[in-house]
């Protein structure tokens, strides 16, 4: 094998783990050569994709071969700090952490500390910033199209959450929350949108309509399946979540709409070809509205049909590793980092808290 192959390894190879397979298999001078997983029914399913690589039960089997340059961490949301207190002891890798960092505050704070002082680059996989519909959007408000942005809606209608292994993302004490497993994404970018801290939360949620007839050894599922949550931001701007987790009907599953005192983007993201009907693949747009000349612009954004076959996010999943491997590769900056996804999730369990007290919350008393 090439010296210039970047060797990957998982930890945790789940829905998501094999999702990155997928993509990193569409990568020129690239390899997942390790793959450590402890449900036997899901090494199985890895080795069928990846028949030419190392399954084990052990991550720290993984951490100890040679032939892993990169380290991907997809594990379940509650364990990835039991396996980065390993990664963090072993040689010094990269590291891609999926999102989110972690189900608590304290467990996420303990990792970007961690990360801070790691003498490799660790970024945290907020994909949503690479849908290239996003990327439009962010690349018109980087131009100044819609001028200083004050007000940023984020809307996601949706399927509801994936059955997964142990059913662990039925639980708030396993995930963090749907605000926070979910919802991550959206926080992550309103913060990147209004390049700004957030100092307040609102929140207004519920499980409405979803898993109630499913119980478990753990009990009755408790994530909520859909809110409304409002940001302020501290130069005054102001964002809102709109979430819908049964709402898989609609055409567009994430619309962003940021709005300056020039006017108006807004970029619009279809679901996964394989949960609509004949399994079609559909194209994001973007949309400009100006206030002077009026009459919005709208612009079809395609995207390679095998990159977005290889995952459920619309291509991002592609895109995030071509960049983190650029990272890796050529020392450019990291774009997300652990301290980003700390944020995202302190901004979370803000709303988590606000949702189930009703009150308003302020960041700095759920980071204290």
């Amino acid at each position: 094998m090439s010296m210039m192959v970047q060797r990957y390894g998982l930890i945790g190879c789940g829905m998501m783990g094999r999702e990155h397979v997928r993509n990193l298999q569409l990568l020129p001078d690239t390899a997942v050569t390790a793959i450590a997983d402890p449900d036997p029914e899901q090494r199985a399913l890895d080795l069928e994709l990846v028949p030419g690589a190392v399954v084990t039960g052990d991550h720290k089997a993984l951490l100890d071969r040679d032939d892993v340059d990169v380290v991907i961490v997809a594990s379940p949301n509650h364990v990835h700090r039991t396996a980065l207190a390993d990664v963090f002891t072993a040689r010094p890798r990269p590291v891609l952490i999926e999102k989110p960092l972690a189900a608590t505050v304290d467990d996420a704070a303990w990792i970007a500390s961690r990360a801070a002082a790691w003498p490799a680059p660790v970024w945290t996989a907020m994909e949503y910033r690479y849908m290239p519909p996003v990327a439009a959007l962010l690349d018109a408000l980087g131009d100044g199209t819609a001028g200083r942005v004050r007000m940023l809606t984020i809307r996601e209608h949706r399927f509801p959450f994936l059955d997964k292994v142990g059913h662990w993302n039925r639980f708030n004490h396993l995930t963090g929350g749907t605000l926070v497993e979910k919802c991550c994404h959206f926080f992550d970018l309103m913060r990147l949108i209004l390049a700004d801290e957030p100092v307040r939360v609102f929140a207004s949620g519920a499980l409405d309509v979803n898993y109630q007839d499913e119980r478990y050894a753990d009990g009755v599922p408790d994530v909520i399946d859909n809110a409304y949550v409002i940001v302020e931001f501290a130069r005054g701007a102001r964002a809102m979540l709109e979430l819908c987790m049964f709402a898989e009907g609609a055409w567009w599953q994430e619309e962003i709409q940021a709005i300056g005192d020039r006017g108006r983007v807004t970029a619009r993201v279809p679901g996964p070809a394989r949960f609509w009907p004949g399994g079609v693949e559909r194209a994001g747009e973007v949309e400009i509205a100006l206030r002077s000349p009026k009459g919005p612009v709208t612009r079809t954004i395609d995207v390679d049909p095998a990159v977005l076959h290889a995952g459920d996010h619309h291509g991002s999943t592609y895109f995030q590793h071509q960049r983190f491997q650029r990272t890796v590769r050529d020392g450019t900056p990291v774009e997300v980092s652990a301290a980003d996804g700390l944020a995202a999730v302190v901004m979370g369990a803000a709303a988590e808290r606000s949702a189930r007290t009703g009150m308003p919350v302020t960041i700095a008393e759920v980071a204290a």
